[in-house]
């Protein structure tokens, strides 16, 4: 009997599947994944991170290490992700994943000191990539289903994220609002309870849905077909990427803040940054589909590292809020374009593996980012100096993301030597 039979993996999609009949819905469903493993689990702690920091004392350095601690999470989880896939399905990890992540969510919402936030931190990191290694497959698949808009496809999923945000700006001021209204002595608290209790209402929501998806693991195995040494280039871009663009969405809110601007102007920023992310999955998915090497990712760096040195560089509210628009607007489409240069250039037995990869150097930047820009950001120049740092590093990216050719091209040239 086929094992698949006891996980709940679903069959191949037929032609009058949900997945068939409604891209576009099927697509929303599973950017509900994204929203609730970057949107609300780890950017909405750049909300909290100004509150947190001023009622308990932080430095910098230990306000980035929270973040670095949910990176590291995000490496262990994405590790163990093909494993879980593997075993029980796309849809077994991506739900699962979800409901653990509302889980500690919400117990972040009752401890106070450093130590056990960290560790709430690394666990909710750990659900995250199984949500969001698993929901880029189960995304993936559906283009498969509609070849001519696969780029479009994987956009609404990982533009989800940018839900997340808006769905953060608007619900953390009002719940810390009300918890100050009842003299509650850690406001921030209420937040975190919040935002799991809608991350439990986004798990509810994209239940069925991400069902008509195939979710079951490849005939071949899930393995083999993805070696790192062809993507060497694509994997250092993403690296620097990890590095990079962490600082800016753990850092950003604190600085706004430093510069005087107002709590209602900031929850527009933010909430404006997030609409950008949701709009990006049209502005890029043409991109996403024509270029088979690293090209995508490298002009979407390039322009993610003007975006996050104009902060360093002014404090003019109208700049501040053209390069928050920019960073949404592109931040997450550098993610897609990885799971669209594996899609271009593997088998499909193989994206599972390629995927991942790419998630792990991700996740290793993000280790990195952190803590070393909150390092940088307690010396003197403070945040600005550390988002010059960001910048750097995102122009790195840039140019290593630029030698990354398309497999078939690299195919071609080992043949003529």
């Amino acid at each position: 009997m086929d094992r698949h039979a006891h996980t709940g993996s679903t069959l191949p999609p037929g032609p009058r599947s949900l997945a068939a009949r409604r891209p576009f819905l099927t697509a929303f469903a599973l950017s509900l994944g994204a929203a609730v493993s970057l949107g609300l689990t780890r950017f909405s702690y750049a909300l909290l991170l100004p509150p947190m920091r001023a009622d308990l004392g932080w430095s910098y350095f230990l306000s980035g290490a929270m973040n670095t601690g949910n990176a590291l999470g995000y490496l262990l989880g994405a590790l163990a992700t093909p494993a879980l896939m593997r075993r029980y399905g796309a849809q077994a990890a991506l739900v699962g994943g979800a409901i653990l992540a509302s889980l500690f969510m919400l117990l972040s919402g009752f401890v106070v000191d450093a130590g056990l936030l960290i560790g709430q931190r690394v666990l909710a990191g750990i659900a995250s990539a199984f949500i969001f290694v698993s929901g880029g497959l189960l995304a993936a698949r559906l283009g498969l289903l509609h070849p001519e808009r696969s780029g479009l496809l994987l956009g609404i999923y990982y533009g989800g994220t940018g839900l997340g945000i808006v769905a953060s700006a608007l619900l953390v001021p009002l719940a810390m609002d009300a918890a100050a209204a009842q003299g509650a002595p850690h406001a921030w608290q209420w937040a975190w309870i919040g935002l799991a209790a809608l991350c439990l209402l986004a798990t509810l929501a994209m239940l069925k849905p991400a069902r008509q998806v195939d979710g079951a693991p490849s005939k071949a195995g899930g393995q083999g077909g993805f070696s790192v040494k062809p993507f060497g280039f694509g994997l250092a871009g993403y690296l620097m990427f990890g590095v990079g663009y962490i600082g800016y969405m753990t850092f950003v809110i604190a600085l706004l803040r430093e510069q005087g601007m107002g709590a209602a102007t900031i929850t527009l920023f933010y909430a404006m940054l997030g609409l950008a992310v949701m709009a990006s999955s049209r502005i890029w998915a043409r991109m996403l589909d024509r270029f088979k090497g690293g090209q995508a990712m490298a002009i979407l760096n390039g322009l993610l590292g003007v975006a996050t040195i104009l902060p360093a560089l002014t404090s003019a509210p109208a700049l501040m809020f053209v390069s928050g628009l920019m960073f949404g607007g592109i931040f997450l489409s550098v993610v897609a374009s990885t799971t669209a240069l594996v899609r271009h250039n593997l088998p499909q037995h193989a994206w599972s593996s390629g995927i991942s990869a790419f998630t792990i150097v991700f996740a290793l930047g993000q280790i990195v980012g952190p803590s070393v820009i909150g390092w940088i950001a307690d010396g003197p120049g403070g945040l600005q100096r550390g988002l010059v740092f960001s910048a750097l590093a995102l122009f790195a990216g840039a140019l290593l993301a630029s030698r990354q050719r398309p497999l078939s091209s690299m195919t071609a040239a080992f043949r003529a030597d």
